[in-house]
């Protein structure tokens, strides 16, 4: 069976826009869509959906949201196979769980009450630094969560975290037929000694090697997806920042993030922690074990 795209709902707006990106992007990878709820949300994000008044009212409070969202869902793509459903759980051991049999998970950016006023919801950010699948937490202007720049950023990081970022990239720059930026930062240590000819050997010398490693991570991976123009970027500055200017003017920025086996807890480094916070555009954390 076809893996599919999940996405969780909870009655905000940011569900909304996640429910809409996440129908866009089963309809571009042509991968039935799986719309969850997950019945516990209330206990991360504070307060139950407005439209229940009361907490005997839930059930149906749940029943509207999968309802109206499956119906959302339909009208924006007809042909698209939809699949909605309530589970009695907390949201991130639901979505967790679903991540197991998933294509990629999806989930919005923020959450009900209170919790709009910081930049992340909590349930997001426990997602995307515990699933087993990709996890896309929509984000950002609206230009770029509608997909108008045509254009994808995917950092660059250690060979096997950077190939799995860099996989899942392409495959997305293929399916929407638009281009690919792929950047490696570097950082120079202070030099030893004080002339600027030895400060500017030492930047060139860690400026090649970035360049060496990205184009390592990136040759076999390219070459599976000719068909997707691919842009090369060395900056200088540390990852955590210096990716967020390319991911000003892009669709979507793309992460890797290393899963340690028996480690538990979030597991995101700096450079995706700040991005699922900060990023002007969707982000997707890419899970390499």
């Amino acid at each position: 069976m076809e893996r599919p795209v999940v996405v969780g709902v909870d009655g905000s707006d940011g569900g909304l826009v996640a429910l809409d990106w996440a129908v866009a992007e089963a309809a571009r990878l042509r991968l039935p869509l799986r719309v969850v709820h997950a019945s516990l949300w209330e206990r991360y994000e504070g307060t139950v959906p407005s439209f229940t008044g009361e907490r005997q009212a839930e059930e149906m409070a749940e029943q509207h949201i999968i309802a109206s969202s499956e119906e959302r869902a339909r009208r924006l793509s007809p042909e698209l196979p939809v699949d909605a459903v309530a589970l009695p759980d907390e949201a991130v051991a639901a979505l967790v769980r679903e991540s197991l049999d998933a294509a990629v998970l999806v989930t919005g950016s923020s959450g009900r009450g209170a919790v709009k006023a910081f930049l992340l919801g909590s349930v997001s950010l426990a997602v995307a630094g515990r699933a087993h699948c990709p996890v896309v937490v929509v984000r950002g202007e609206e230009r770029n969560v509608k997909g108008m720049s045509d254009r994808i950023v995917v950092g660059v990081g250690e060979a096997d975290e950077g190939a799995a970022a860099v996989r899942f990239a392409l495959r997305e720059a293929e399916a929407r037929g638009c281009g690919l930026e792929a950047v490696r930062t570097w950082r120079a240590p202070p030099p030893s000694a004080d002339p600027l000819t030895v400060l500017d050997a030492t930047a060139r010398a860690y400026e090649e090697q970035a360049t060496a490693i990205l184009a390592e991570v990136l040759e076999e991976a390219v070459a599976e997806h000719p068909g997707v123009s691919v842009t090369r970027t060395v900056l200088e500055g540390p990852a955590h920042r210096m990716l967020l200017g390319p991911a000003a003017d892009a669709d979507l920025l793309v992460l890797g993030a290393t899963r340690r086996q028996g480690r538990h807890g979030l597991q995101l480094g700096r450079v995706s922690h700040t991005a699922l916070h900060r990023a002007a555009c969707p982000v997707a954390v890419v899970p390499h074990r």
